[in-house]
């Protein structure tokens, strides 16, 4: 089960789940989404919040709908790369406003990132 950040609208945060599944290779191009129904249960929401998402990802080229025979995430490695960089793109722009939020210099900041990447790693 997920826990929904009250704070952002959750048809959002499923699109950020989603995205994220097709960044980590859960899900690649071609694999079938569960239907709408499946999905609003094992999420506990409604299936029009999941209707919403699949109609918001097909606009934005990530999944293609067939009619009658579900949702199916794109194939192009372009697009899936595209949607790396979007999500990774939003999370350091917010990243960086925090960071200037508290009078961070980009060179200590590139200090830190240094050694914290090693730390995770």
């Amino acid at each position: 089960m997920v826990d929904f950040d009250e704070r952002i609208p959750i048809y959002l945060q499923i699109m950020d789940l989603i995205k994220k599944k097709i960044i980590k290779g859960d899900l690649k191009g071609g694999d079938k989404l569960p239907s709408v129904r499946e999905l609003a249960v094992e999420l506990k929401v409604n299936p029009n919040t999941v209707q919403r998402v699949y109609q918001e990802l097909e606009r934005e080229g990530i999944i293609v709908i067939v009619r009658g025979t579900g949702a199916f995430v794109v194939s192009e490695e372009k697009k899936l790369k595209e949607i790396k960089e979007s999500l990774a793109g939003e999370r350091i722009k917010n990243f960086i406003k925090e960071m200037k939020e508290i009078n961070l210099s980009k060179e200590d900041l590139d200090l830190l990132l240094s050694k914290y990447w090693e730390e995770v790693n």
